[in-house]
């Protein structure tokens, strides 16, 4: 992809990524995430915007709030960059099923990367928030649903199947949670991660959420496991399964969910 698309959408999706970081920061305490501006936590000096621009503020400033030394998380930065990578990676996804004939290839282009780096800055402020307090704010995932849905406006045909995808994932992992209390005694799933997952499906569509929960279910047993036998995570230590469901989200966003069945099947041996 040419230079002139790629760096205005890394140099984008670091801005976003910094106001996400104020978002995941600001919204768990019920603050408003526009008013007052970026200041320092620690003394509440505002940021000065030579200071505030994505990960070379952090650099120029060492790491520390210019008035009171205040050390600045590697997180900021961090997320960042990660927003700006994901940002790019939108370019490359197949996950909007347009109708190259009815709205014109470039046209099409346009709609499905725009769809893109709006779903993948959802799923990184709902991953942020998860870590940081096991809760997927439900007006987040409410907002999710619905912009899915108007984003399937551009496929008419693919609607009612998402809508119905989003309503399948919502009940089964709501279903799912219920069983897991009542075998352990305790909530094995919390009820955003179904919201989050009926998000999923709005944006993916039956296929598409299915192939999404199972790359949640394996990724997160596969960290889990390594958690317990690292003594990282003790028995029945509640960890954010929030930030699975997001990774399997986006992953089947960016290739379609036929790649992921196809070589599910080769690797398994089936075909």
């Amino acid at each position: 992809m040419a230079a002139v698309v790629v760096v205005p959408l890394a140099l984008l999706g670091a801005c976003i990524g910094s106001f996400l970081n104020v978002v995941a920061w600001r919204l768990p305490r019920h603050e408003s995430v526009v008013h007052p501006g970026s200041h320092c936590p620690s003394c509440g000096h505002s940021v000065r915007w030579h200071d505030n621009l994505p990960v070379l503020g952090w650099l120029w400033l060492a790491g520390r709030c210019r008035d009171c030394g205040w050390t600045i998380p590697t997180r900021y930065p961090l997320v960042e960059a990660l927003s700006s990578g994901l940002w790019v990676s939108a370019a490359w996804a197949r996950g909007l099923p347009v109708d190259q004939s009815r709205l014109g290839a470039e046209a099409a282009a346009g709609l499905s990367l725009v769809a893109g780096v709006v779903l993948v800055s959802l799923l990184l402020v709902l991953l942020l928030i998860d870590c940081d307090h096991l809760w997927l704010p439900e007006p987040l995932c409410r907002a999710g649903v619905l912009l899915g849905l108007i984003v399937m406006l551009s496929a008419p045909s693919q609607l009612l199947p998402h809508l119905l995808a989003a309503a399948a994932a919502l009940l089964g992992m709501e279903a799912l949670s219920a069983l897991g209390e009542k075998i352990l005694g305790q909530p094995a799933l919390g009820l955003g991660d179904a919201k989050l997952a009926a998000m999923g499906g709005a944006w993916l569509g039956p296929a598409g959420i299915a192939a999404a929960m199972a790359l949640a279910v394996c990724s997160g047993a596969i960290i889990g496991l390594m958690g317990r036998l690292s003594g990282r995570l003790g028995p029945r230590q509640p960890f954010p399964f929030g930030p699975f469901i997001a990774l399997g989200i986006w992953l089947v966003w960016l290739t379609g969910p036929i790649w992921w069945w196809q070589n599910w099947i080769r690797l398994i041996g089936v075909a």
